[in-house]
C-alpha cells in the first residue's frame, strides 16, 4: 500500500467529484506493478503497453463508481522522469482516474489539455485543503 492518507484522499475525491455534480459511490484502488497493469491492459483493452492507470467505469447517473488499477512502478518512473515527488505523481494519477469517472476524456483532439488543467486544479485544491 502506498503512503497515502486514506481519509484525506477520500474527502478530496468527494470534493472534486462534487465540483462536477457527482457523488462518490464505490471506487476501488488496485495498486499493482507494471506486469499486472500490462496483463490487465492486454486482457481487457487489447493494448500491449505499460501505463500508469487503467480506469474501469461503473458509473450510474450522478454517482461515480469504478476500479482504478494503478501501477506504482510506472508512477515512480514517471515521477523520476518528470522531477516530481512520488507522492505528488501518485495523487495526480489517482485524480486522473476520478476525473475519467466524472466524464473527462483525454484521447480526442484538445482533450488532453482539458484533462491536464482539471488535474492541476484538483491537485492545487488538495494542497490548499479545498
Amino acid at each position: 500500500m502506498p503512503p497515502i492518507r486514506r481519509r484525506d484522499v477520500s474527502a478530496w475525491v468527494r470534493r472534486v467529484a462534487a465540483g462536477y455534480g457527482k457523488k462518490v459511490g464505490e471506487v476501488a484502488y488496485i495498486f499493482c506493478d507494471d506486469e499486472k497493469i500490462l496483463e490487465v491492459n492486454r486482457q481487457y483493452l487489447n493494448h500491449d503497453y505499460y501505463t500508469d492507470i487503467i480506469t474501469f467505469d461503473y458509473c450510474e447517473d450522478d454517482t461515480i463508481s469504478g476500479d482504478l488499477f494503478i501501477s506504482l512502478d510506472t508512477v515512480r518512473s514517471n515521477a523520476e522522469a518528470q522531477g516530481t515527488a512520488y507522492d505528488e505523481e501518485l495523487h495526480r494519477v489517482i485524480i486522473h482516474g476520478i476525473l475519467h469517472l466524472c466524464g473527462i476524456n483525454d484521447k480526442g483532439p484538445g482533450e488532453r489539455a482539458i484533462m491536464e488543467a482539471a488535474e492541476n486544479k484538483a491537485l492545487q485544491a488538495r494542497v490548499a485543503g479545498k
